[in-house]
């Protein structure tokens, strides 16, 4: 049975952050607020962890799941990333985007596109998930939290303990999110490519939908 912990989504009260810490350095799986949806998240090196996360996504080995850092200067460590690829991360970092790179030796193996060797890595503009990243003092391994056949994720913390009690270690209550889902960008690739559009606007980084 999931615990159940409301947090304030602007002011987060640093004796709760630091028990959903603990949580996670322990194997938790949790549910957290972001600026687009909700996210299920664990500690980086737990691969029990991770595959929960998989069964609960119905996802497979080759889907990137994504590191969740607190600051530009964290993805360099789990990401390799050149001067290109620098200029748009700073454009979006943080927010509504999901970017898609080539990870570094920091990264585990298995937790890498397992042809690409790349990761997702994302800097989400949320005062509660910014708080959890500071007191890991390390990324979260994450998903955004969508439903097997369900195209939109979550936004509802209520929502997601009923529909999740049993598969979580904690709900972290941060209020309602309304962003929809993240807009991923492969830029492990030149060109970059549009895997996915959602929250992010294009236009911030200089990119143009395809087709325009």
């Amino acid at each position: 049975m999931a615990q159940y912990f409301s947090i304030h989504p602007t002011h987060p009260q640093p004796r709760l952050i630091a028990k959903v810490a603990a949580i996670v350095r322990d194997g938790g799986l949790i549910a957290y607020p972001t600026d687009s949806s909700y996210a299920i998240g664990c500690h980086l090196g737990d691969l029990a962890a991770v595959q929960r996360i998989r069964r609960i996504r119905g996802l497979g080995d080759s889907h990137h799941l994504t590191l969740v850092c607190r600051d530009l200067s964290e993805i360099s460590r789990y990401a390799r990333v050149d001067d290109r690829q620098f200029r748009l991360l700073k454009r979006g970092t943080p927010g509504g985007y999901t970017f898609v790179l080539k990870a570094t030796r920091e990264v585990p193996r298995r937790l890498q596109h397992p042809k690409r060797s790349t990761i997702g890595i994302r800097v989400p503009d949320h005062p509660v998930a910014l708080a959890l990243l500071a007191e890991l003092d390390e990324p979260l391994m994450s998903s955004t939290l969508i439903l097997p056949g369900e195209t939109e994720p979550m936004q509802e913390p209520l929502a997601i303990r009923a529909a999740l009690e049993r598969q979580l270690d904690v709900v972290v209550d941060g209020g309602v999110c309304d962003g929809g889902a993240t807009t991923v960008i492969d830029l492990a690739i030149d060109p970059p490519e549009i895997v996915r559009y959602g929250r992010g606007d294009l236009a911030l980084l200089g990119l143009q939908p395809a087709g325009l």
